[in-house]
């Protein structure tokens, strides 16, 4: 099973915004809570920490402000061996900050990200110099939905056709409802960016409540027919990626769920870490379910993967033996 197209081995970038992250500890509704644990949040940053984790130079480019959260940011992604070097310090913006609400069915997630040092970035990131060694370019829906130059970045990445870009580009549609007015702009602007890219994923349901309720995976591939690997997942059910050669599907492994907050991003990074490796289809999406595996068993955005043997068990497994495990 091969990809029939894949990037060339070698360093990715991801760029986008990442926050210091409050939540309350233990895991409670935060009107209650009497402590909160203060860690890093940003979809980016994520992939870029499991990059790292999984062998694959990477670089991570943002803004921070100068103060406190953006230190804590810095040194905290710089600690899980993403190169940081072209993150900007913006002395007249602030951190981005989340705070988790945990509530019985879902956790709520406020943002006070209005004016950050990140909302300010726009189109000039992609002179950075760490760009042009690329392999991989990785971006998300979050950024355009920051600000009108974020936007503009984003696009300016994906203004060049594909075969002209001295990387590939991959996108995570990531709809974040509110950061987006309430008028549809979203679903028109998501769906652009996403049909320009060449690697793109997206949750069946966010494909549902952004493009139509009864959307399959084979609809959302419709819709999105540009990219040259789309990946549909469909929550702890299956993973889909789809190529002019059709479509593979390989199904996740049962999992005890803590927190489902991080768990694209780590898919994310899972399947392009094994695409930068050369595996087939098959194998990325393993390893892109056993990546998101990490981040669901942990309250942060950020779990342990597997030693290095279990790792190797799992994406060594034949097909029936994985499709046991995932029925488990």
């Amino acid at each position: 099973m091969s990809t029939g197209w894949r990037p060339a081995d070698g360093p990715a970038v991801c760029v986008g915004e990442t926050m210091a992250a409050l939540a309350p500890t233990p895991p409670e509704p935060l009107d209650g809570a009497d402590e909160l644990r203060l860690s890093v949040a940003g979809a980016e940053s994520n992939v870029a920490m499991y990059l790292a984790d999984l062998g694959r130079p990477v670089s991570w480019l943002s803004a921070l402000g100068d103060d406190a959260f953006g230190r804590r940011v810095r040194a905290a992604v710089a600690a899980a061996g993403v190169d940081v070097t072209g993150v900007r310090t913006d002395p007249g913006r602030p951190t981005g900050l989340l705070v988790k609400d945990p509530g019985r069915e879902r956790t709520r997630v406020h943002y006070y990200r209005a004016g950050s040092a990140a909302s300010a970035l726009g189109p000039d990131v992609l002179d950075d110099p760490k760009l042009r060694a690329a392999a991989l370019l990785h971006l998300s829906g979050i950024t355009p939905a920051l600000s009108a130059s974020c936007r503009d970045l984003v696009r300016g990445a994906l203004d060049a056709p594909g075969d002209s870009r001295p990387y590939a580009i991959s996108f995570d549609v990531n709809h974040r409802p509110a950061l987006w007015p309430d008028d549809g702009t979203a679903a028109g602007v998501l769906r652009e960016l996403a049909d320009r890219a060449d690697i793109v994923f997206v949750g069946l349901d966010e494909a549902q409540e952004l493009w139509g309720a009864d959307l399959e995976p084979d609809g959302v591939r419709r819709l999105l027919a540009g990219p040259r690997i789309l990946v549909v997942k469909d929550g702890g059910r299956a993973a889909h990626a789809f190529t002019a050669e059709g479509e593979f599907t390989v199904p996740a492994l049962p999992t005890d769920v803590v927190e489902p907050v991080g768990a694209g991003d780590a898919f994310a990074a899972g399947f392009l870490a094994g695409l930068l490796n050369g595996d087939d289809l098959r194998r990325a999406l393993r390893l892109g379910h056993i990546t998101a595996a990490s981040a669901l068993k942990v309250t942060g955005d950020h779990g342990s993967l597997p030693d290095d043997a279990a790792l190797k068990g799992l994406l060594g497994a034949t097909d029936a033996e994985w499709v046991k495990r995932a029925a488990a």
